[in-house]
């Protein structure tokens, strides 16, 4: 077990924690800016964003992970199922409240987005260690 820690578990787990908690204080913040002293949407609202952000963190981890040679193929390896797992989970969601219009288009941009984001930074990461490697 201590071995599945110092590999990847404690990492994924830091990882999770602080950017949960860097998008909660900024949507905290965008809603005191607004004057909105309470989250209109609730406990569920949280509950939604640890698991979302949770499938996010769980996409970083299979991207770094995955032993696919190839960037793109593993981009599309890991970006495809977490993206259907995100769409599971909003449409779970839509039983418990009535969903929004757009909430698929929303979730696709956001997801997507920070996916690409994500994706570029490992790729990045991975072409100066290969260069280093080089010399």
């Amino acid at each position: 077990m201590k071995k599945l820690w110092d590999a990847w578990l404690k990492g994924a787990i830091t990882i999770y924690c602080v950017l949960y908690t860097i998008v909660t204080l900024i949507n905290s913040v965008g809603y005191l800016a607004m004057g909105i002293y309470e989250d209109p949407s609730g406990n569920w609202h949280e509950i939604d964003r640890a698991i979302i952000m949770f499938i996010g963190v769980s996409a970083y981890v299979l991207a770094t992970k995955v032993p696919i040679k190839n960037l793109f193929i593993r981009a599309i390896t890991v970006y495809v199922p977490t993206l259907l797992l995100v769409y599971g989970y909003i449409g779970l969601s839509g039983l418990r409240e009535p969903l929004a219009e757009s909430a698929y288009r929303d979730i696709t941009i956001n997801y997507t987005g920070l996916f690409l984001i994500v994706f570029l930074v490992v790729a990045i990461r991975e072409i100066v260690r290969k260069r280093k490697n080089k010399s």
